[in-house]
């Protein structure tokens, strides 16, 4: 009998996400640099221009500093917390791991709000818990608080996760409705992952709930920074918190280049403020226009929307084809919903028009 695995990772499968497919664009006869990419709900201008130039200085031969420690002072100073609340991670999911790693296990009950991003469900398998599913139908699929708040005082499980904005909705919850979700979390660790919070319009800061003694926030600078190719993210939190996840945090986990660029973004002041003001005007000319093409759109508070359309995959292939990328989202359980997030203007009139064409087919 040849070597098995433990039975949830034989049997455990990979989340989807969006992005570039380098198989299916060859099977297509397309290149990456062919395809404008709307699947992807990140910055879509390049990062700060000091990122470059810092990136010329980065010494590869040496191990990077497996405490990011300029890095978190960095975001210390930026975020009014102690570099002690701060741990930082090679992408957003690489937190989300850890924090399942640490604190749950088998016989645990984790419950997920959905439709949501994939990788909760992933985390918590990966370390034998449960993930209980809250789905959300009515109201644009928005989580219901009342009901969340109602299951974590019955069933008490060992965690949380809501993403605020939600991934892929786009809903994005008050600062009252997550205190009610922290209130009912006696010994429930919540984990609140803002990944897309710096692209919406009128946002509260979290940071201060992170006192509370079972909250971690996550963050990614992959999104905002348009740093995916390096994978860089943040989770803040209680210093005891951050003191357990650094117990099973891989040494060297976030490489010398990736801390590099995350100061030099870090402190370019103008740049979000600068790139939202344009991802909203383009934002809005699709909106506007799908709206007119007859779509039906779900209303979203950040840089990305659901579309509903009559199949997710075949308009996602039929697009693909002209070498347009849109985000099936069959595998949130949203089958005729495609998710679109804003790009630069001239690549939102090339959608528009092939979106129009594709209908007059």
């Amino acid at each position: 009998m040849s070597l098995r695995p433990r039975p949830e990772i034989e049997n455990l499968e990979p989340s989807p996400h969006g992005g570039l497919n380098q198989a299916e664009l060859k099977a297509m006869g397309l290149t990456p640099e062919e395809v404008l990419d709307f699947s992807v709900c990140a910055n879509p201008f390049p990062p700060p221009p000091e990122v470059n130039k810092a990136l010329e200085s980065v010494s590869v031969n040496r191990h990077p500093d497996s405490e990011s420690t300029e890095f978190r002072e960095c975001l210390s100073r930026k975020l009014g917390v102690s570099p002690d609340n701060i741990l930082a991670g090679s992408g957003a999911t690489e937190l989300i791991r850890l924090i399942a790693l640490a604190y749950f296990g088998a016989g645990d009950s984790v419950l997920v709000p959905e439709p949501t991003f994939g990788e909760y469900k992933v985390a918590c398998r990966i370390a034998g818990a449960e993930a209980v599913s809250q789905w959300s139908e009515e109201n644009s699929f928005n989580i219901k608080i009342a009901e969340t708040v109602e299951q974590i005082k019955q069933n008490q499980p060992r965690g949380v996760f809501i993403c605020n904005p939600n991934n892929p909705t786009g809903h994005y919850l008050s600062g009252q409705e997550i205190e009610a979700v922290l209130d009912a979390c006696e010994d429930t660790l919540l984990v609140l992952d803002e990944a897309y919070i710096s692209f919406v319009e009128e946002s509260w800061s979290s940071l201060d709930l992170t006192e509370r003694a079972n909250l971690v926030i996550v963050r990614s600078m992959t999104k905002d920074y348009a740093l995916a190719g390096l994978r860089l993210g943040y989770a803040v939190a209680d210093k005891e918190i951050i003191r357990t996840l650094r117990r099973v945090c891989p040494p060297w986990n976030v490489n010398t280049v990736a801390q590099k660029a995350g100061i030099a973004a870090l402190n370019d002041t103008d740049y979000l403020e600068q790139c939202n003001r344009e991802i909203k005007k383009a934002k809005h000319f699709l909106v506007d226009e799908l709206k007119r093409l007859g779509f039906s759109l779900l209303p979203s508070e950040t840089n990305f929307f659901l579309v509903k359309v009559t199949s997710a995959k075949d308009f996602r292939t039929t697009l693909l084809k002209q070498g347009i990328l849109v985000r099936d989202c069959t595998s949130f359980g949203l089958p005729d919903y495609v998710r679109i997030a804003a790009r630069t203007i001239p690549d939102c009139v090339k959608l528009v028009d092939a979106i129009r064409e594709m209908r007059c087919q």
